[in-house]
């Protein structure tokens, strides 16, 4: 068993003191694993990252039950700076880039905590361009006139500037023609079988997903419904109907199938 690089451990997260979004939600990540958070629109897939990378403050939202461990360590209390110098980053949903730096600026953006010098900087961005050709070309644009899947490597290039151990992925796919979403998802595979990053990542399109990933887990409402390895979610009857949209029916959840009542972990 690889060791445990993330732990998360039945967190509770509620928004402005009153709305109650994750209830009791745990998960690992093994160190080089890649994971997949899946689950529809609502389902606490973001809220999940941001618990993790603690991004939550800015969204007036806050662990109050739980815990989440890196390598042992509880960090709850860490600031984000703190999170991205233990190596963690975020990508965030909707491919966040300084629309009026160039694609360059915005990648040495990401390489501001680095304190190993020019050269180690220059070294990952060459790496950087490998990975993404296409971020190479484009190195002089501004990021406001690039497409949407530019933008995507961009934001993806600019966490890799950092030297991360770990990158927590918000919706990759989101918005992008099917051919980037997978030349995207190509990436995220190169990246952990070569420089053996570590993926956490919140993904609608749980097809892709579960091609991609090595474990997944299926959220609904705030809650883990289902979890195990990607090969067997993907062979899973109740993960095909309502996940991978080969169902002919047209229930909307888990719950309102018989074999949920007999799934006793997932009756609160």
């Amino acid at each position: 068993m690889s060791n445990i690089l993330l732990n998360v451990n039945g967190i509770e997260v509620i928004y402005n003191h009153v709305i109650l979004v994750l209830k009791g939600v745990s998960l690992q990540v093994p160190e080089g694993g890649v994971v997949a958070l899946l689950g529809g629109n609502g389902a606490g897939k973001t809220t999940t990252l941001r618990a993790v990378s603690n991004l939550l403050a800015g969204e007036r939202g806050e662990v109050t039950k739980g815990s989440v461990e890196l390598r042992g360590e509880r960090i709850e209390k860490l600031s984000t700076s703190d999170m991205v110098q233990r190596g963690v980053i975020q990508v965030m949903e909707g491919r966040h880039c300084f629309a009026h730096l160039s694609i360059e600026d915005n990648l040495m953006t990401g390489a501001y905590t680095r304190k190993d010098g020019k050269a180690a900087i220059a070294q990952t961005l060459e790496k950087v361009y490998n990975y993404f050709p296409r971020l190479k070309t484009r190195r002089a644009s501004q990021a406001a006139y690039t497409s949407g899947g530019e933008q995507q490597m961009c934001a993806i290039g600019r966490a890799l500037m950092a030297n991360p151990k770990m990158v927590l992925l918000d919706e990759p796919s989101m918005g992008l023609a099917p051919q980037i979403v997978e030349e995207v998802f190509e990436i995220v595979r190169d990246l952990n079988s070569k420089e053996k990053v570590t993926f956490l990542l919140a993904e609608q399109n749980t097809n892709m997903a579960l091609r991609y990933a090595d474990h997944g887990y299926i959220l609904e409402s705030g809650r883990i419904v289902m979890e195990g390895a990607a090969k067997d979610l993907r062979e899973n009857e109740d993960v095909k109907e309502f996940y991978l949209g080969m169902g002919g029916g047209d229930r909307r959840s888990f719950k309102d199938v018989k074999s949920y009542k007999r799934r006793k972990r997932w009756l609160a």
